[in-house]
């Protein structure tokens, strides 16, 4: 049994959330919620809340223990590119990439 909680259309680069999710994949769900806390990166605020709606989910929706939930899978994938363009010298313009994310937190019960 799991329980997921999908972000769409989050507008921090991927890059920037898999580096946050390498650090909570297989971690007890306490655990992962501490480091989310302390770690100053962008993109925990999000990936907190997400975690959060996901153990709601295991909770309310499949009836399953807190305690011994953990973060079994979390991965990232590019959403799509909103392109800007700035003014540059001699009349120029320069592309501007703003990228966004699809996150997916899956959270199962130990055995």
């Amino acid at each position: 049994m799991e329980a997921k909680a999908t972000l769409n259309y989050t507008r921090i680069s991927p890059r920037k959330v898999g580096l946050v999710l390498d650090l909570i994949r297989n971690k007890p769900v306490n655990l992962a919620e501490a480091i989310l806390e302390h770690t100053p990166k962008a993109a925990c605020e999000d990936l907190s809340k997400l975690l959060k709606s996901a153990v709601a989910n295991a909770e309310n929706n499949f009836q399953m223990d807190r305690g011994s939930l953990y973060v079994s899978q979390c991965f990232v994938s590019p959403g799509p590119i909103l392109k800007r363009i700035r003014a540059r010298d001699h009349g120029r313009a320069f592309r501007i990439y703003k990228r966004t994310s699809h996150i997916t937190i899956v959270v199962k019960e130990k055995e």
